[in-house]
């Protein structure tokens, strides 16, 4: 018997991250896009999608009028935990671009009526569906590493003030560049090692480069945490690489993982490696990027709400949501 199809109500388009989420239901024939909110169309990246169709500037309105099962919110930062809120209450599952929320006040409620309520939560992390994320993970997962003792990983994105929206750079809207970054990293450790996170070292946020706009956002973020069994992990997501190397540099999402046994080194975009050094050789081994991949973030939401197995659960969004906001609360203004 097929599934009927779940009917998607869109609110906010305010990064290009939502934008990707909007196309892919659009391309999924099991979900029905019902609305469409945008209460800043002014302000958003509407005026660059004229095959998007605009049904309420209301939120609120929108959740009152319209019958759907999901509500997809891509509006800026600290106006998601708010808005995922008002959705849960309403009874709606609930998918977020990353990050979910910009406070550990709004984690909370939203734990709360998540449970409560039997809703699913999800947020658009995807580093768990990369081939080279996955060699590594059944090599890691076999032993084969021995016990992972320390993580170190650089996820340096370009700064590109024209292109990002103008929102990043104003006060009390960004919530953090670790909260910002840091959830495709911290969810992508757990995903390889299965330990469950232990506790926050240090974090530090601060603005370093001359040509940052405004006072108020933070282009250098590097921090520090264990996971469970000690393993410490230290992760830098600044704003750094040049804006002429983009996204192609090699300190791009790049993991070097020590165990026991060896050491991997990852880059699953830069240049698609998954790199062995053992102890007791010189060269190192390309290990096989593994295809057999997992669901995608939307595709294990999804599976939830339709009581499938899944490899990614709310649980699992809500603890990796509320991992990095714990760190970035250890960040004091710089």
């Amino acid at each position: 018997m097929t599934n009927p199809k779940l009917k998607i109500a869109f609110a906010g388009a305010r990064h290009g991250h939502a934008m990707g989420i909007y196309n892919a239901i659009c391309a999924n024939s099991s979900l029905e896009l019902v609305a469409f909110c945008e209460e800043d169309v002014e302000h958003s990246l509407l005026p660059g999608r004229p095959d998007i169709r605009v049904t309420h500037t209301s939120f609120s309105q929108m959740l009152q009028e319209c019958a759907c099962d999901i509500v997809v919110i891509g509006d800026y930062f600290a106006k998601r935990g708010p808005m995922a809120i008002q959705a849960l209450q309403a009874g709606r599952h609930v998918y977020v671009d990353k990050p979910l929320c910009t406070s550990l006040a709004d984690w909370q409620r939203i734990a709360e009526l998540s449970q409560a309520g039997g809703l699913s939560v999800g947020v658009g992390v995807e580093l768990h569906a990369n081939p080279c994320v996955n060699a590594a993970r059944e090599y890691i997962r076999g032993g084969h590493l021995g016990k992972v003792v320390q993580i170190q990983f650089s996820a340096q994105h370009p700064l590109l003030p024209k292109d990002r929206p103008a929102w990043y750079f104003e006060q009390g809207k960004h919530g953090g560049t670790i909260n910002d970054i840091a959830p495709h990293g911290t969810e992508a450790i757990h995903w390889l090692t299965g330990q469950p996170f232990g506790k926050a070292i240090f974090a530090r946020c601060w603005q370093a480069l001359d040509e940052t706009p405004g006072e108020y956002f933070q282009d250098a973020a590097q921090f520090s945490y264990t996971l469970a069994d000690g393993c410490g992990v230290l992760g830098d997501v600044s704003y750094h690489a040049s804006d002429t190397l983009g996204y192609g540099h090699p300190c791009y999402w790049r993991f070097n993982i020590w165990g026991t046994k060896g050491m991997i080194e990852l880059r699953p975009f830069s240049t698609g490696e998954c790199l062995l050094y053992t102890h007791s050789g010189q060269e190192p081994e390309k290990l096989t990027p593994n295809t057999a991949l997992p669901d995608n973030a939307l595709g294990c939401f999804l599976a939830e709400i339709r009581h499938q197995p899944t490899t990614l659960s709310t649980a699992d969004t809500l603890e990796a949501a509320r991992q990095v906001l714990l760190i970035q609360a250890m960040a004091p203004a710089d």
